[in-house]
């Protein structure tokens, strides 16, 4: 029998050791999405149990004072009848069941909470367990590709991709999540409107041929619709733009059409003469401008928004600035919303470039966000 080629054997290795590093990353991301929904769960528990403590409080008193009003009632048959007695023993009894029902119900919560505890913790070490295996398949991989110079270079690199995978996979999922929803709210919405609207076309063809056609119109319309909106989901993907002519007059178009689209004033300037620069650095001053812009509209309440840039020799400076709203940056920084990463995810891609980010404003005196990527 033929013996398989050492060429062949390292192929299937490197394959099945690939094919690993998938399981192992669907692994992680089954075990951070669990992790997710465990704190979520969390959260709505402690509260809970909050709610529950003080309800107790507040009922141990009303329980206690019913108690002292039925020994009252009990000690003087003089002063009071029979009824008052039953009532005062009703009320008392009540406010004890109830008493106990709750105090089950703080217990059972609390036994949750504990469990729910140890669960996200087990899931939170199973994440950091499957991204650190996947970083040392990576290892392997690279070094039975051949790689055995670059060893030494190459742990160090993979080591800093283990430190910032959480972010990058986090990035990616949330502009996954955006392009997804516009795709749903826009695009999809309007196919599944033509599909209908073909179907009543089709009956009025045999019946109202005037009528059809004035369908037909509308339905030309509504597709024009849904390309302009692929479109513009493509532009906001990847504008072609940037490669092409590069990042001024990208930003000069991108800014153009959210003038026409939002009517409000956007200016652009751009200190010295442009100059290409690695495509990495003009894509992430393009997303980090775009970013601050869309929160801006969004958020700001704003009437001017100005973007400046800035090619040194040694940097490029990007400064995006509004007359809007405000708001507590420090405070912000310090406990983002949990369904807002706008200004944390900004530096976050300056991070991985070694580049820096700063935010200026107050509530009612606008906002100055300023990035700084170095060229060397």
């Amino acid at each position: 029998m033929r013996m398989p080629s050492l060429e062949k054997i390292i192929s299937d290795t490197l394959q099945g050791i690939e094919n690993s590093k998938g399981q192992m990353y669907e692994i992680a991301e089954n075990a951070r999405s669990e992790s997710e929904r465990v704190k979520n769960e969390l959260q709505e528990i402690q509260r809970q149990i909050i709610y529950t403590i003080d309800k107790v409080d507040n009922l141990e008193r009303l329980e206690k004072a019913a108690r002292v009003r039925l020994m009252e009632v009990s000690r003087n048959f003089e002063k009071y009848t029979e009824v008052d007695v039953r009532t005062a023993y009703e009320k008392a009894r009540g406010l004890q069941v109830e008493l106990g029902s709750l105090n089950e119900r703080e217990r059972q919560m609390k036994l949750r909470r504990n469990e729910l505890e140890r669960s996200l913790r087990k899931l939170i070490g199973t994440v950091e367990k499957a991204e650190g295996l996947m970083t040392q398949v990576g290892v392997v991989l690279d070094y039975l590709g051949g790689h055995l110079t670059m060893i030494n270079n190459e742990l160090e690199i993979v080591n800093q991709r283990r430190l910032i995978a959480p972010r990058i996979i986090h990035a990616q999922e949330e502009e996954r999540r955006r392009v997804a929803r516009e795709i749903h709210d826009g695009p999809a919405q309007s196919m599944a409107n033509v599909v209908l609207r073909t179907e009543v076309c089709e009956k009025l063809m045999e019946c109202d041929h005037i009528a059809a056609k004035k369908e037909l119109q509308e339905l030309r319309a509504t597709v024009k619709t849904s390309l302009q909106d692929v479109r513009r989901i493509i532009f906001d993907l990847r504008p072609m733009a940037l490669d092409d002519l590069g990042l001024l007059p990208a930003l000069t178009r991108y800014c153009e059409t959210l003038k026409d689209r939002y009517n409000i004033a956007i200016e652009i300037k751009c200190g010295e003469k442009e100059k290409r620069l690695k495509s990495i650095i003009e894509v992430a001053i393009y997303r980090v401008i775009q970013e601050a812009v869309m929160n801006t509209i969004k958020h700001a309440n704003a009437s001017n928004i100005w973007v400046k840039l800035d090619f040194q020799s040694n940097s490029i400076i990007a400064l995006v600035g509004d007359d809007g709203e405000g708001f507590d940056a420090e405070a912000y920084l310090a406990s983002p919303r949990s369904d807002s990463y706008g200004l944390i995810g900004m530096k976050e891609r300056l991070d991985i470039l070694g580049g820096q980010l700063s935010v200026k404003s107050n509530p009612r005196l606008g906002t100055e966000i300023l990035a700084i990527i170095p060229l060397d």
